[in-house]
């Protein structure tokens, strides 16, 4: 009997498990759509009406998903705290007593559909004024309570039964390719090394990696590509400038994570970036400068290498402005370079080269501030008159560094095939893949997109081993919110921390 019931169950797994795997029915994916993005599949109209005035809104402005969340778990938010809409849940009744005193019967389709559009729960009582009133056709209500009859069900692609997809993109030529077979090796190794340990709650992680191709278009096709017919989870340290300034938008209509480094993008609910930007690298040195080297008041350039930078140069800027920089020009590396006493570089190491050497030429050694990133061996070449007026700003420093981590890096060195050079990638790389695993682990078994991004918003004083602590939460979305600066003494070269972590 015991084994009996033991195939039983069994078989009962199987069943659910084949069951989660199913496609939604037309029916269902119109409802899907209903309830993430408030719009119609039909083309009717949907409306919701917000708060004792009844004032109108399109449905697309507050739908479903919006608080309820993508797995209709609910999202508490300003106090609100929005109920589990998964219907084995309605349909079995609440049985417990509100916090108004009222209880309230088991949902029916009918008495769901008077939730939806009139604010009533079963027994009549008004439901939370913060609940939007939705004006639905028939066939749209109908829809909408199919797909919460699945949704307990439905899994975010990328999550199977024995694994879970992750997905990136690197250029396999060009310029860029040497690096992002850097970044591909570290992402491969981490993922090995989870694996070779069992995995995350009984699932093996794997990765996609695509090409972006040369230009917008092919790197648009390539990440339509991982968000659609790759059922990727979620992308990690991907690597296509042509989409700059625009794939953060993307992910958040797709509402896939991003955990990884994204240059002049907008913040996104979607993107935990582990090291700081460049513009917040920038933002340390100007706020070491101010204190240490009183030059608010000096004649500031802002000097950027090509048309790609402007923007940076050009906010940054602002920046300075808004701090009480009074005297702050932006140009480009070509142009003639006036009289200045501070120069803050935006560009690639050569062009960092070409402005020491035009800065030289007129017999000039202002204050130079640079990431560190993007100097590269050029500081190799500096004469001596520049000893101590270069500041670079780093995310790290070897002090930052356990035993543990650079034992844990080294091996993934050496499983990879990489060695020292591209330092910066390596544990940017390594960061995002350490925050994953911490994330994917407190999202639990059940993982969603959504819970993903709840336990990413969570993670505090995180050791990578390889940075100072990193942490999130609700609005930040940089795991460091600063910089070491350090300056250069020559000849040499020797390096000095001035400034550990300084924030902006």
């Amino acid at each position: 009997m015991g084994r009996l019931r033991w195939l039983v169950l069994l078989i009962a797994m199987q069943l659910a498990a084949s069951a989660s795997a199913l496609e939604l029915s037309a029916q269902e994916a119109a409802g899907k759509r209903l309830y993430r993005e408030g719009v119609s599949s039909s083309g009717a109209q949907v409306t919701a009406r917000v708060g004792a005035a009844d004032m109108s809104v399109p449905g697309s402005v507050l739908p479903c998903a919006n608080c309820h969340g993508n797995e209709g778990t609910g999202k508490p938010e300003g106090g609100v705290r929005p109920p589990v809409l998964s219907w084995q849940r309605l349909a079995l009744g609440s049985g417990t007593r509100q916090a108004n005193g009222r209880e309230y019967p088991a949902y029916t389709e009918a008495s769901l559909a008077r939730a939806i559009q009139q604010g009533r729960d079963p027994a009549g009582n008004r439901l939370d004024p913060a609940m939007p009133r939705f004006s639905l056709a028939q066939s749209d209500q109908r829809s909408l309570t199919a797909y919460l009859k699945r949704l307990a069900d439905e899994r975010d692609p990328g999550v199977q039964e024995a694994t879970l997809r992750l997905g990136t993109l690197l250029p396999g030529s060009g310029e860029l390719a040497s690096a992002a077979r850097v970044v591909e090796g570290v992402l491969q190794g981490c993922i090995a090394r989870i694996n070779a340990e069992g995995g995350i709650h009984g699932r093996q992680l794997q990765l996609v990696v695509l090409d972006p191709g040369p230009d917008r278009a092919s790197a648009q096709q390539a990440l339509e590509r991982l968000l659609g017919p790759e059922q990727v989870f979620a992308l990690v340290m991907p690597m296509a400038p042509a989409l700059e300034g625009r794939l953060a938008a993307q992910l958040e209509a797709a509402g896939v994570p991003l955990i990884g480094a994204l240059s002049q993008e907008p913040y996104s609910r979607q993107v935990f970036e582990p090291l700081p930007g460049l513009r917040e690298q920038l933002l340390s040195l100007a706020a070491y400068a101010e204190t240490s080297l009183q030059v608010l008041q000096l004649p500031t350039l802002v000097v950027y290498g090509d048309a790609t930078q402007a923007a940076l140069a050009a906010r940054l800027q602002a920046d300075l402005r808004e701090r009480g920089w009074t005297q702050v020009q932006v140009q480009g590396v070509e142009a003639p370079v006036p009289d200045a006493e501070v120069v803050f570089f935006v560009g690639t190491a050569a062009l960092f080269g070409q402005l020491t050497e035009a800065l030289q030429a007129k017999g000039m050694a202002p204050y130079l501030l640079a990431a560190s990133s993007q100097v590269g061996g050029e500081l190799l070449q500096l004469p001596e008159q520049w000893s101590r007026r270069v500041f670079l700003a780093y995310p790290f420093i070897p002090s930052d560094w356990s035993a543990a981590g650079r034992t844990a890096l080294a091996q993934v060195r050496e499983r990879q095939g990489l060695d020292g050079r591209q330092a910066l990638l390596q544990v940017g790389a390594w960061c995002s893949m350490v925050l994953l695993e911490e994330a994917l682990k407190r999202a639990g078994r059940d993982a969603s997109r959504d819970k993903l991004v709840v336990a990413l918003e969570g993670l505090h004083d995180v050791q990578t081993g390889l940075t100072p602590p990193l942490s999130f939460g609700p609005g930040r979305r940089q795991g460091m919110a600063g910089a070491h600066v350090v300056t250069l003494e020559l000849p040499g070269p020797m390096f000095y921390p001035v400034a550990p972590l300084a924030r902006p």
